[in-house]
Parts: C-alpha cells; structure tokens; sequence
C-alpha cells in the first residue's frame, strides 16, 4: 500500500499520536510520502523507523500510483489537502486532531483501528459535491472550486454590502447583509450552520444560500437544486469585498460578475465500517442525549 500523508502543523500535544501513527506504518509495511512543510516537522520531532518520501503536489498523482490520502488534523486540513488532490479521485481518511471535525471523524484512539480496517477494504467511498466558481476575472488561481462553501463578504467593519442573487439568470434577491453563503451539504455544516443554515445530507443534491447577518428578518435561508447556477452582483459604500473558497480568499469589485455552480468532478471521502453521517452528527452535536440533569 503507498499513501500520502498530508498535514499543516505538529503541535506538541500531537506528537504521542503522529508517533503512533508513523509506528503503524512501519509495522504494517505501508509507504508513506508526505507533504512539505510537514515532513521536515516530523523528521525533526519524531523517531522514524521507515524512510518517508516527499509529496510533491498534484502532479504527483499522475507521477506515482497513491492508494489513499490521510490527513492529520481537522475539517480544514481536509479542505486543504483537496486543492491538491483535486480530479485525481484518490479517496481521503481524515485522522481528527483538530477539534469538532466532520470530515475528519477518527480520533486519535481509532487509529491503529482504521488503518487495520483501511488494509482489510472494510469502507465504502463517500463522493462529496463541489462548487465551482466562474468570474470574469481570474480568481483563486487554478484551484477555483470549494468542498465546503463559496462565501461573499464585506471587508473589515464596513456597512453591510448589497447582493442582488440570480437563479439560472432570474432574478432571486436582494440580500442586505454582511454577506452570503453558497454552501454544499457537506459545508451545511460549518459556517452556514452557524448563520441559521439547514443540515443537508451528502448526496442530497443540493446548494444552500445563507445570509450572513441580513437587515431584513424575513429573508432566510433557501435550498436549491445543484444544477443551478447562481449569480451575483455585489455593491456597497467601500469599492472592496471579500470572495472565499473554503478557507481561501481573494478581494473582489463590483467590476467582477460572479456565478457559481456544481464542480465538474467530486471528491471521495472514506466512511469505514460502522461510520456514517447520522452516527457523526449525533456525536459531534450532542443529540439524543439529555444533559438536564
């Protein structure tokens, strides 16, 4: 088995399960490349007892024949690592150091546990939808596409900015807000949950539009079919706004026409045996369970 290990930090508290973790490797004779800067961090701080190979990016995987990714830490080393994984197809197990973690659902206790059930093929693949993000400028380089949500903001504490949202080129809203989401429904569950957002199940085929702090009260959210198309025309007291990809973003003008609709390819994500979407957000939500007394 080859994978990549990819990660964006080593925090010290982390170091007993990274060590676990590169332990297990060994053991099980499993190749490992990993990212820059991570690697040079766990070949500094921790005791390795197999030679690990260094990931180059995305053209690696038409270079070298990867049979996983895994990632060490949250949601977001997720988020980061497909804007190197993109159409590759190479399926992700994220190991969760972080702290909620929705995508990366194996704490630090299963791991030994997930690589054995990783190597037996006791696990089906989860395909998540991606947004892509058209403009008629350059934005967000080659990586214009987001697994979470495409979000439009105002900069800084200026006023709040005008949206005027368009579905398949008719007219949907004005938004006086502090911005809006376009979420997947696996970003259901970050920051448009935190607006007022509906959960989605993946799969569900659907795009959320969430109003980030919107003046009129009776605008809402709105879920819509993923084969739409929706367009912006943004306008405010300040010439500058934000535009976001996940955790990426860039400045936009009024001068920029935006539309966002589905990715041309998807992103597959493990769920081993006994994991699953309900099972995670009973988990992480806390729900069924009664804690008044």
């Amino acid at each position: 088995m080859q994978i990549v290990v990819f990660s964006k930090q080593l925090k010290d508290k982390d170091i007993p399960a990274v060590q676990e973790f590169f332990d297990i490797l060994y053991e099980e004779g499993i190749n490992a490349y990993v990212n820059e800067p991570f690697l040079s961090k766990v070949r500094e701080k921790l005791t390795l007892q197999q030679d690990l190979g260094k990931f180059e990016g995305y053209i690696d995987f038409r270079m070298r024949k990867f049979d996983y990714v895994i990632t060490l830490g949250g949601d977001g080393t997720i988020l980061n690592a497909i804007t190197e994984i993109r159409d590759s197809k190479v399926p992700i197990l994220g190991i969760n150091l972080g702290r909620l973690g929705f995508l990366a659902d194996i704490e630090k206790t299963q791991i030994r546990a997930a690589i054995k059930l990783l190597q037996k093929g006791m696990y089906k693949i989860d395909e998540r939808q991606l947004l892509y993000l058209e403009s008629n400028m350059p934005l967000h380089g080659e990586i214009p596409f987001a697994l979470n949500d495409c979000t439009l903001l105002k900069r800084d504490t200026s006023s709040m900015i005008t949206i005027h949202a368009y579905v398949n080129g008719a007219y949907l809203n004005s938004y006086w807000a502090d911005g809006i989401i376009i979420s997947t429904p696996t970003g259901s569950t970050g920051y448009s949950l935190s607006c007022g957002g509906p959960i989605i199940f993946p799969g569900s085929g659907n795009f959320i539009i969430t109003p980030v702090a919107p003046h009129n009260l009776n605008v809402r959210p709105i879920v819509i079919p993923d084969t739409s198309v929706i367009s912006f025309e943004v306008e405010g007291r300040t010439d500058n706004f934000l535009c976001t990809m996940d955790s990426r973003f860039e400045t936009v003008t009024s001068d920029h026409q935006l539309a966002v609709r589905k990715c041309d390819f998807t992103i597959n994500l493990i769920q081993l045996q006994d994991q699953s979407f309900l099972k995670t957000i009973r988990g992480k939500l806390a729900w069924g369970v009664d804690n008044r007394n």
